[in-house]
């Protein structure tokens, strides 16, 4: 997969087949319509190009309302690499760019750069200045430059709504389990590990704190997790805790993983926590011995999980 930031340097010889959105999280309801344009790619013999945009349009449109991503640009790109499409043109998305009139977006970007042969769309998509460009009007422009426009069946548009819907519900309540079915794959997070208080040490549960620059990614509910992570080339199951560890008068967010069986240094390296299943709520405990009681069982607990996962 190419990948385009911006339009600057994305040049074809071959007309294209495109799909437009954001994309976030590629969740199974994405992957639906990436299958669908790798199968119309393919059909005509054209490379196929998915057109998305960062940062989110309601990022920038609407900050009050603090939205919060399922992925980090590189996650996505990252997602969308693996399945199979030939270019990703990000388009920086700010105030100018959405004053940009439907018209102008399909003459200039679609036809002029992009050289669309096919345009696989949803029937309720909107795009534009004030959103005014709609299903038909893309049909009326497709005639007018000579590109077809695919409709994906409200059906289908309906799945990927309510995929992203329950993701991010999921996520808030500690569905963990349900957000990776709607994903397809588990949710990650990614992030450097930094020094912390060395509190996990001192009672026998040092733990990678890891720090997720990207503001606007999403972070699940508080509590206990089983986890895994990618290191020194093999899977790394641990436990990871979201919160403020009450227990210890925490003043801040923290994002702990005590890794099993994994003993070397992570400080300054860069890592991917993956969550497979949620283990409990975040608790105060009345002393530090509580709390190791509460990781011993938190500790047998994952290992069961882990075991009925890989078996």
């Amino acid at each position: 997969m190419k990948t385009f930031h911006g339009l600057e340097h994305f040049n074809t010889q071959h007309k294209t087949v495109i799909t437009i959105g954001t994309f976030d999280g590629v969740h199974i309801g994405h992957q639906k319509v990436i299958k669908k344009l790798l199968k119309s790619a393919v059909k005509t013999a054209r490379p196929s190009v998915l057109l998305s945009f960062f940062p989110h349009p309601r990022m920038v449109l609407q900050k009050e309302a603090g939205i919060k991503l399922l992925n980090t640009i590189d996650e996505r790109e990252e997602l969308l690499a693996k399945t199979g499409i030939d270019n990703l043109v990000i388009l920086p998305f700010n105030r100018e760019f959405s004053r940009l009139t439907a018209l102008d977006f399909v003459r200039n970007i679609l036809v002029n750069t992009l050289d669309i042969s096919r345009l696989l769309i949803g029937y309720d998509h909107q795009f534009g200045k004030n959103r005014e460009g709609n299903f038909e009007q893309l049909t009326e422009f497709g005639h007018t430059y000579g590109f077809k426009v695919d409709k994906i069946a409200a059906l289908d548009i309906d799945s990927i709504s309510i995929s992203s819907t329950k993701i991010r519900k999921a996520l808030e309540k500690g569905n963990i389990q349900t957000a990776n079915t709607y994903l397809g794959y588990e949710y990650m997070l990614s992030g450097t590990i930094v020094k912390g208080h060395n509190l996990g040490e001192k009672i026998g549960y040092p733990t990678a704190n890891l720090h997720i620059k990207e503001d606007y990614k999403l972070i699940p509910k508080t509590g206990a997790y089983v986890s895994k992570s990618f290191l020194n080339g093999a899977w790394v199951y641990g436990m990871t805790n979201i919160g403020n560890r009450p227990t210890v008068d925490g003043k801040y967010q923290t994002i702990e993983t005590h890794f099993f069986n994994f003993n070397d240094d992570l400080y300054d390296r860069e890592i991917r926590i993956h969550l497979i299943d949620f283990l409990r709520d975040e608790k105060r405990f009345d002393s530090v011995d509580q709390l190791k009681k509460q990781l011993l069982i938190d500790k047998k607990t994952a290992l069961e999980m882990i075991a009925n996962t890989t078996s």
